[in-house]
């Protein structure tokens, strides 16, 4: 750990405020970790590693960069802190030597629909000033450019006063945007199937509507019958033109429903508003089947998807209008944007380059502007944000990052680690939360924690340098060096999947057979064509399992046993063995403390300050009411049972008097995909990005097919625990199933049977089939990126 030693001309002692060169975490106790202090060296690359769910992230994002957050929040006036996310203090002694903390993690960037790539980092505001002013013919201010601005314009009255003589005038106004008329700034534009929302054999009184949540006696029903426009007993085929209309288009009035004053519209705009206006991701499964039965999107054949109005299309920049520069890889954009030579806005086109090549260094070159937000991985989405930090002129910061290396090909990693080295050399603490090799080995200080995951983790068993860690007798340390070998003999396939034609997103018209009963990885850089080949050419379905990295959907209240429907047969297994009802042992219902309503905690909202959260007095934590304990199972009451780790479960479900066939299976799954150390009564939002994921995988084990796909499965994954998957991969292939993996760990690679790398670069540079082969084969042709990779990773 260095010290500052600076010392003035006259060689005085140092000056004091030189001396703050470490920031010093004494009895940290967030989530798992037991207590721990730790010294981090300030303007240095630190990299904390160990097993997924040994507490690494509790020390980094729940302890450092939470108190960073939540003193920055409180120099806010009390008025804007009461807008803010309220943050309570980490269970931590003491905290010092902290710096504002940036982080930028994992999460998806919001799938708002109107936001793209190029909104979501102001490339796009910079690119409307630079057609504002360059464009011809002029069509107007920045927001004529703009998808988010509709055109308008008006008339009215203005009243002033001057010299002190009241005048009245007339003024026109309009307002010129870029938002294409026809599809609102969307670029599709939607056909809504009318048979599919109701059914005109029948009355509304009779039940006519088929939208989720509309039944016949509810609110949504009684302001069509109620109205006054409508027979509420007539079949909707016997409706006169002018009903029709009424039903399905009339313009929002207000209208008295019994006693209450309500708004009236017409069923196609409000559904609309209700299911349209909405991400289809977000919704649930039964609205999202609706809307996909019901609706149908189309490119809009006006703006011709490209979101923007005739007036903003046709202003161009040598030959170049906004909606192609948009459209434009990022990396031919950047050419482009370079070759512009233009004195007035010299400063703006200085910075959009640096900017775009930024883009282009981090490896997203391939991407164009116009990408939606919400379609980018959540290894782009964190790049994304980097963009944003590279160019700032802050310095003294801690930036705080979140295994920044997901999602990359060894090729793209040496790039982030360059970039994670030029922020550390401006004068910036860099905290990296990460478990490949190549990123651990540039670390200045390494913080390794452990031994195991869970209750087993959470304190520090190596603090030092990369030199140190590799001598320790640590899991890491014993791991950091660790190289798969080639197999010497690969399994023969029994058949092929064909895939013909493929052409979606970037790939160039691909044709590939993937050889079906052996272990099949797909690789390539970040953005040549992985996914869209595995996922865009190989449906669901039909006995084909897809465990891609959408995030896990889940409250505070749900955890292992409620996500895996585990719980389901162990309330049924309690009720039985006490002839009582099922619904007795869940804490979301019948059972619950009525004191914290089954949460076992009770969260005080303190207004502008920070929200307290305090285990509940009644029920202790167990979140069950006193008489439901009172039920046995195998001698245990079920707040005992969601307290057991998943291994401990699965003996006790296996066998005995507890023993539950169905929950015994699913706890296998979840041991054979090493989350043996989980708590099944955990909450799902303690869990870090590798559990989760670990944890989805573990609820598809027990689905029904023949052909299993898995994107990136060695996400969060430790050194160690890539031995257990390739294990679990192997029993899966053994088993008679077809696994096909998107993957860039070398060790997954080298464990194939059969690699399809596609490349040979990113974006159009890429999708098309580099190689297809062994990974043997592959190493001895060193003709692709991802061979020269594999080999000097096996030391071929």
């Amino acid at each position: 750990m260095s010290t500052a030693t600076t010392t003035d001309a006259q060689g005085h002692a140092p000056h004091g405020a030189d001396s703050h060169d470490v920031i010093r975490v004494q009895g940290a106790r967030v989530n798992n970790l037991k207590d721990i202090s730790v010294e981090i060296p300030k303007r240095r690359l630190t990299v904390f590693t160990g097993v997924s769910g040994s507490g690494k992230s509790s020390l980094v994002f729940g302890t450092i960069s939470a108190e960073s957050q939540r003193m920055i929040n409180e120099t806010y006036s009390a008025f804007v802190q009461g807008f803010m996310p309220t943050l309570a203090r980490p269970d931590v002694d003491v905290l010092e030597g902290l710096t504002t903390a940036i982080t930028v993690d994992q999460e998806r960037m919001g799938a708002n629909a109107r936001s793209t790539v190029g909104t979501a980092t102001d490339v796009n505001a910079m690119l409307r000033i630079l057609f504002s002013r360059l464009g011809q013919p002029h069509v107007g201010s920045p927001q004529a450019f703009s998808f988010n601005v509709a055109s308008m314009s008006g008339a009215g009255a203005v009243t002033y006063e001057r010299a002190g003589t009241v005048t009245k005038e007339r003024r026109d106004f309009t307002l010129t945007g870029g938002m294409c008329p026809r599809c609102e700034g969307m670029g599709t534009v939607n056909d809504i199937d009318l048979t599919q929302l109701y059914d005109a054999s029948k009355s509304l009184s009779e039940g006519a509507l088929t939208i989720p949540g509309y039944t016949a006696d509810g609110w949504g029903v009684r302001i069509f019958t109620e109205s006054g426009f409508l027979d509420a007993d007539k079949p909707i085929r016997d409706y006169t033109e002018q009903e029709l209309d009424d039903f399905l288009r009339k313009e929002p009035v207000k209208v008295k429903v019994g006693s209450i004053n309500l708004t009236y519209e017409g069923l196609i705009p409000k559904v609309q508003k209700s299911f349209l206006s909405k991400d289809r991701e977000a919704m649930q499964p039964h609205i999202r089947a609706f809307v996909d039965r019901a609706v149908t999107f189309t490119t809009c054949p006006d703006c011709n998807g490209t979101r923007l109005n005739e007036g903003a299309r046709s202003s161009r920049i040598a030959g170049v209008n906004i909606a192609d520069a948009c459209a434009m890889q990022i990396s031919d954009l950047a050419e482009w944007i370079r070759g512009l030579d233009e004195p007035s806005v010299a400063p703006l086109l200085n910075a959009l380059q640096q900017t775009l090549d930024s883009f282009v260094e981090i490896g997203l070159g391939y991407l164009s502007l116009d990408r939606p937000a919400g379609t980018l991985s959540g290894g782009e989405a964190q790049r994304t944000k980097m963009i944003r930090h590279l160019g700032s002129s802050l310095t003294d910061v801690t930036y705080v990052f979140d295994e920044p290396t997901i999602g990359l090909h060894p090729h793209d990693i040496e790039r982030m680690n360059t970039l994670l080295l030029q922020l550390r050399d401006k004068g910036n603490t860099v905290l990296v939360v990460e478990h490949k090799p190549e990123a651990i080995v540039i670390a200045d200080h390494v913080v390794d924690l452990g031994p195991g995951a869970g209750s087993a983790g959470g304190t520090v068993c190596y603090e030092g340098s990369v030199e140190g860690l590799r001598a320790s007798d640590t899991l890491t340390g014993r791991h950091l060096d660790d190289r798969a070998r080639l197999k010497e003999q690969v399994r023969t396939p029994d058949g092929a999947l064909e895939v013909r034609g493929a052409s979606s997103n970037n790939l160039q018209n691909v044709d590939v057979d993937i050889p079906l009963g052996v272990l099949v990885v797909v690789t390539g850089v970040a953005g040549s064509g992985k996914s869209s080949l595995v996922h865009g050419s190989i449906p669901e379905g039909d006995g084909v399992v897809s465990i891609d990295q959408a995030a896990i959907r889940g409250s505070r209240r749900s955890n292992p046993a409620t996500y895996t429907g585990m719980l389901e047969p162990i309330r049924k297994a309690f009720a039985k063995a006490n002839g009582v009802k099922p619904a007795l042992f869940s804490a979301n219902s019948e059972g619950a403390c009525p004191n914290c309503n089954g949460a076992g905690v009770i969260y005080t909202d303190l207004g502008i300050m920070a929200g307290v959260s305090t285990v509940c007095e009644v029920c202790e934590g167990k979140r069950f009411q006193a008489s439901v304990l009172d039920y046995k199972l195998g001698e245990r009451d079920i707040s005992e049972v969601l307290a057991m780790s998943v291994a401990e479960a699965e003996a006790f479900f296996g066998s005995g008097g507890a023993k539950t066939p169905a929950a015994h299976a699913i706890l296998s799954r979840l041991k054979d995909v090493g989350l043996g150390y989980l708590t099944i009564g955990q909450p799902l939002t303690t869990l870090s990005g590798g559990e989760r994921q670990r944890l989805k995988l573990a609820t598809h084990l027990g689905e029904k097919g023949g052909v299993y796909i898995l994107d990136e499965p060695t996400t969060g994954l430790h050194l160690a625990d890539v031995e257990n998957l390739l294990g679990l991969l192997d029993r899966l292939v053994d088993s008679g199933k077809s696994v096909i993996v998107v993957e860039h760990h070398q060790a997954v690679m080298a464990h194939a049977d059969w690699i399809i790398d596609i490349g040979p670069r990113a974006g159009h540079d890429g999708g098309r089939i580099v190689f297809e082969g062994t990974p043997a084969d592959l190493v001895a042709g060193r003709s692709t990126l991802t061979g020269e990779h594999l080999a000097a990773y096996v030391g071929a």
